[in-house]
């Protein structure tokens, strides 16, 4: 039997910071990434079925995960990556703003102890931040890392860098 993989769909979101690129990103919450830093990030995104519109997908996952939908920026249509797991994620890279300090994140229980019937409840995403393209490339996720090559390979970015690394 062969296993379908899993669908997810999101929005990587850019700005223009000088002559450089800023990518927003998005940390998850709960216990299993709250001591994880470096390649835990992720662009905000969810899971959708196959018969659903990726794009349309995006834009609720982005709503969902940030608490409104995605600017209305110019569309940069990304190539499908697939993560460890064998998640395949298609992304949309839209040039816009957002202040992070209104993000609001939808949330998920769990049983914490495990087997103590007690659920928790935990924000999807606890933190939201503005990073050059260069720290995008240490604290994503590795299987997403080369939609960061996609976005800098666009014709609308030529000649804009990538910023510093900031490793912190």
């Amino acid at each position: 039997m062969q296993r379908v993989a899993k669908l997810s769909a999101g929005v990587l979101l850019y700005r223009l910071a000088g002559a450089d690129v800023e990518v927003l990103i998005v940390h998850p919450g709960g216990p299993f990434w709250a001591r994880k830093d470096i390649g835990a990030w992720s662009v905000p995104k969810g899971e959708y079925a196959d018969d659903e519109d990726p794009w349309a997908a995006a834009q609720r996952e982005f709503a969902e995960e940030l608490g409104s939908p995605p600017p209305p920026g110019p569309r940069i249509d990304l190539d499908p990556v697939r993560q460890a797991g064998g998640k395949v994620v298609t992304a949309f890279a839209v040039g816009g703003d957002f202040d992070p300090a209104t993000a609001v994140s939808n949330t998920f229980s769990i049983e914490l102890p495990k087997g103590s019937g007690r659920l928790v409840e935990f924000p999807e995403i606890d933190r939201v931040a503005w990073v050059s393209v260069a720290t995008a490339r240490t604290k994503l996720l590795t299987g997403q890392r080369p939609l960061l090559d996609q976005l800098m390979a666009a014709p609308e970015l030529a000649g804009y860098g990538e910023g510093l690394a900031d490793d912190g």
